[in-house]
């Protein structure tokens, strides 16, 4: 009965020896053992297989039986995937392979696609899954280490994270270019704080952002807000004379630079942000993700939309 299950390579390693070099003693000088040694390797492999492997030829060399072609081709076969094997793993242990998975708050959606596609050509061989999450759930998926790294506003405050700025990140008050307030310079706070305002939901950066602007200008005077579920609705909204919003420049920059939004002028703004690359610091890094940190850090930002004239 035979027992593949218990074949090693060192029996495989004396088969091909012995085959390619026709005796016991060329193939215990090639594999560095003695003839004895090589000689037990293949009566143990024949052994575990069940039947004779080689046979002497009539000049005296071993050649394979049937039977031991068909190991030889395993063992072929067995070595080219550990050859590939060995390649895959030093790319991967240089960070030439490997796959990240980048996370990026709803409000980077209209940058991260192309940063992923400058990752892409820059390391083709490394896997950058995109994953856009609202701040809570990025903040979670950082605790729970579904993402590898993550570009957010403001760092959290747990879990414990590595966060390294990566570009200006601006907030600016939008409204219809024919907004009563739009010619204003600058808007003074009782008149802003008359307006209607469009946010996100609770837990968003950006509404936590506005609340904050609009309780310092106003000093506690209460304003009026509708929540809204994402920032292309609060746009469409805002088009529309719903109500103005504090949003990221870098969401509304096509519809700034085609009219279709103004910014308005009041004291304090735009509020200056940044972006920040965040890992968390009890997490293992890969030398891949090592590679793509390092990269996003070295562009400076310069994949971040370009403010308006």
């Amino acid at each position: 009965m035979s027992r593949f299950d218990a074949l090693t390579l060192r029996h495989l390693r004396a088969l091909r020896a012995v085959t390619e070099h026709g005796s016991l003693t060329a193939a215990a000088t090639y594999l560095g053992l003695s003839p004895p040694a090589v000689h037990a390797q293949l009566r143990a492999l024949e052994d575990l297989i069940g039947a004779p492997l080689v046979l002497r030829a009539e000049h005296g060399a071993f050649i394979p039986t049937q039977e031991g072609r068909a190991v030889l081709e395993a063992q072929t076969q067995i070595a080219v995937a550990l050859d590939s094997c060995e390649r895959r793993v030093a790319a991967l242990q240089a960070g030439h392979a490997g796959s990240v998975v980048l996370g990026v708050v709803t409000t980077g959606i209209y940058f991260a696609a192309q940063l992923v596609a400058l990752l892409g050509r820059a390391f083709p061989d490394i896997d950058v899954t995109l994953r856009v999450e609202g701040r809570e759930a990025m903040v979670a998926a950082l605790s729970s280490h579904e993402v590898d790294l993550a570009i957010m506003g403001r760092p959290p405050r747990r879990p414990a994270v590595e966060a390294a700025p990566i570009g200006p990140h601006p907030h600016v008050l939008i409204a219809p270019p024919d907004h009563p307030l739009a010619q204003a310079d600058p808007v003074m706070p009782a008149d802003l704080l008359a307006q209607t305002f469009l946010a996100r939901e609770t837990g968003s950066g950006t509404r936590i952002l506005m609340t904050r602007y609009l309780d310092r200008i106003g000093e506690g005077t209460p304003w009026r807000m509708i929540e809204m579920g994402s920032n292309e609705t609060i746009k469409q909204a805002v088009i529309a004379g719903l109500g103005i919003a504090l949003i990221s420049q870098h969401t509304v920059a096509q519809e700034l630079r085609s009219g279709q939004l103004v910014m308005l002028k009041s004291i304090g703004l735009p509020i200056l942000r940044s972006w920040f690359l965040i890992r968390p610091q009890d997490a293992a890094i890969s030398a891949a993700v090592q590679r793509i940190h390092d990269h996003v850090l070295a562009l400076n930002g310069s994949f971040l939309p370009a403010p308006p004239c």
